[in-house]
């Protein structure tokens, strides 16, 4: 994107680079979550039960909704440098150009229990903060954290994202066997850095250490980096698969189908002060997408 002299957003791009050379990014890691041995509560004991059982019928209007997640959902980098902005949160927020999610569904009670820098190990604990509120809704949306490490080798696992992933479900529903759940598919990283490569600034922030995995050395296109790269996409389409494959056994959970995946994010929907996160526009698109999902007679395939 060419950058216009003497305009109002190069200044604040400036300021914003100023500031962010002057502080250490925060750390994509989080606290460790807390893991589970139920057997998945009720509505689990409900689907073991067959075909016999009546099928839930999916609401399509939630009177109250929490959101759990990582720094997206927390609307980071969105309103202004190194900070979160949860008004602007797809979720939950209450800024009138994003349209949130609850805004959407006119709900007029929900909670934002998400943190900045979390991985899906962190899930199920958030899920038990989420589960005080008694929401008919919990939404989710982690796992870029998992990918978004120092280095390929340090991405996690997908057999331990499964775990933590299945124990939130579980732990939601042995608290509330009722309550239904959305999960958003993890972004595509690569598509991030295809878009946010083009901004010179960008660049230079993401040297800073923001998903180093796939943004470091952003322009190398030798085979170790496209090497590197391709193995970060590789490892979020394994999480998705993991979100799909696991949701689809608990009959209260909705998947997006891989919208948010799919979804071909330009440098309009990114931050101008990362240009990674999503900007203002970015969770306007998350908010669309979800209500769209949400309202929808039956999930995407």
């Amino acid at each position: 994107m060419q950058r216009k002299p003497e305009s109002a957003r190069s200044h604040r791009t400036r300021t914003a680079v100023a500031a962010l050379t002057a502080v250490v990014v925060l750390p994509l890691g989080a606290l460790a979550g807390c893991d589970s041995s139920d057997s998945g509560g009720k509505r689990a004991q409900a689907h073991r039960n067959g075909p016999s059982a009546p099928a839930p019928t999916w609401d399509r209007s939630p009177r109250s909704v929490a959101a759990v997640g990582d720094s997206i959902t927390r609307g980071f980098d969105a309103c202004s440098v190194l900070a979160d902005c949860p008004k602007v949160s797809w979720a939950t927020g209450s800024d009138a150009q994003v349209h949130s999610l609850v805004s959407r569904l006119g709900v007029k009670k929900s909670w934002n229990d998400a943190r900045t820098g979390a991985r899906m190990a962190d899930v199920p604990a958030q899920i038990g903060a989420a589960a005080a509120h008694r929401p008919q809704l919990v939404t989710i949306m982690a796992g870029a954290n998992d990918a978004c490490r120092d280095s390929v080798s340090h991405m996690t696992p997908v057999d331990e994202f499964r775990t933590s992933f299945e124990t939130a479900l579980k732990r939601l529903a042995t608290a509330l066997p009722k309550s239904e759940v959305y999960v958003s598919s993890v972004p595509d990283l690569k598509r991030l850095w295809s878009q946010g490569r083009g901004n010179p600034l960008g660049k230079q922030i993401w040297k800073l250490g923001i998903c180093s995995s796939m943004l470091r050395d952003a322009d190398a296109m030798n085979p170790a980096a496209v090497k590197r790269r391709d193995a970060v996409r590789e490892r979020v389409v394994a999480y998705n698969a993991v979100l799909k494959d696991v949701c689809a056994s608990d009959e209260h959970c909705r998947y997006d189908g891989g919208e948010v995946f799919g979804f071909r994010f330009t440098g309009a929907q990114l931050s101008p002060w990362d240009w990674f996160h999503p900007g203002k526009d970015g969770q306007e698109r998350l908010a669309e997408i979800a209500y769209r999902n949400v309202t929808a007679a039956r999930p995407p395939a």
